[in-house]
């Protein structure tokens, strides 16, 4: 006797478990318009498009994306790493513009498409109040 109660328990409990698991969750109306524009947002975003949405920008532009990739990817890589002892190297650690010693290295030019594959010839060791001094003109 118990044993059949206990399955009968354990049926029950079962039963209602499946019940809620299978009730999808009520969706507020304004929660679907949101849910909508982030689904479209996800699936659109880093295709080089522009869209304004209430005065906010949805969308990178390729300009944006290739910033982004170079500040928070590449200089962090190996590669530049390596790429900037050598140019570090190349200049005896010496800033190119006032003598002082170099701690950083300087774009001349930057790749427009191909980020990390620009020539040694287009980086310069130099100073930081240099460096400042360029980007803050």
């Amino acid at each position: 006797m118990a044993a059949i109660l206990f399955f009968m328990l354990a049926g029950i409990t079962l039963v209602v478990t499946l019940w809620n698991f299978s009730k999808k969750p009520t969706i507020r109306r304004d929660d679907r318009r949101s849910e909508y524009l982030q689904t479209a947002v996800d699936k659109l975003r880093g295709n080089g498009k522009f869209h304004e949405h209430k005065g906010r920008r949805l969308f990178r532009s390729s300009h944006e994306r290739r910033r982004d990739y170079y500040r928070e990817e590449y200089l962090k890589s190996d590669a530049w790493s390596r790429k900037r002892y050598v140019v570090l190297r190349r200049d005896n650690w010496r800033c190119v513009y006032c003598g002082e010693r170099a701690t950083q290295v300087h774009h001349k030019k930057y790749a427009r498409k191909n980020i990390g594959k620009e020539p040694i010839e287009w980086l310069v060791s130099i100073c930081k109040p240099c460096h400042d001094s360029i980007h803050h003109k």
